[in-house]
């Protein structure tokens, strides 16, 4: 159940078999959510944290008005609310995008494993420091970057994310999210969603059709995008 998470850990550092093992062990079950539902709200306090194993995911806060703002995406691999475990009380809420499968992990069994493996402990306070960064890149993106430029920088950033846990085909991806979705996460609105995708279209640097992207030209796209894939943090090195 936990191949994903370990093939991503392991994009970053060597993980042993008995952290691999143990890390297996503290899974204590799994629960589907269909699209539309939270898998943890705004206040709560959980008692376990959520492992995504299939589908997409989103954190988001919902504003007086209705509004939505997604601050981030989650992909298979994903711990959703690893920081649940120190922070306790949720100051936001997270999502299914799609029909998704989590595996969760009471914050006992992650107790457990983060005191008897400090290097694996590591490794799970490095996947928070990548959803920190990312949170940073999407702060300049719509701080300062056009739409155009938004988009294909989260095309760039999806891709490598999900090429890390095995789940792209070659230079293509599933991206199943609604233009209004994608707007949630832009702060754009969907007709601007839609006018900005085809502007991305006619750069003839990705093949966007319904839920498939495929990356036709990846330095024009970065080009686009001005893209620098440092913070996702890539290499594999001793942590």
């Amino acid at each position: 159940m936990t191949s994903l998470l370990i093939r991503k850990l392991e994009q970053r550092d060597t993980v042993p078999d008995d952290e691999k093992q143990d890390l297996e062990g503290a899974l204590a079950r799994v629960k589907e959510f269909q699209a539309d539902e939270d898998m943890v709200r705004e206040g709560d306090r959980p008692s376990e944290s959520i492992l995504l194993l299939e589908g997409f995911a989103a954190r988001y806060k919902l504003l007086s008005n209705g509004k939505r703002q997604i601050t981030a995406i989650h992909v298979p691999g994903d711990f959703v609310d690893l920081h649940s475990f120190l922070q306790k009380k949720m100051d936001h809420s997270i999502v299914a995008l799609t029909l998704c499968r989590g595996g969760l992990f009471p914050h006992e069994n992650l107790r457990q494993i983060t005191d008897t493996h400090l290097h694996l402990g590591r490794l799970l306070w490095l996947s928070t420091l990548i959803d920190a960064a990312i949170h940073r890149e999407w702060l300049v993106a719509m701080g300062r970057r056009p739409a155009l430029n938004q988009i294909a920088h989260l095309v760039c950033e999806l891709f490598l994310r999900l090429q890390t846990v095995g789940l792209t085909q070659d230079l293509s991806f599933q991206l199943p999210l609604t233009q209004a979705e994608l707007g949630d996460v832009l702060g754009l609105s969907t007709v601007h969603v839609n006018r900005v995708i085809q502007e991305l279209r006619a750069s003839e640097a990705v093949v966007w059709r319904g839920d498939t992207v495929t990356i036709e030209d990846w330095p024009r796209l970065q080009e686009i995008a001005e893209y620098d894939p440092t913070y996702l943090i890539l290499d594999r090195e001793p942590r």
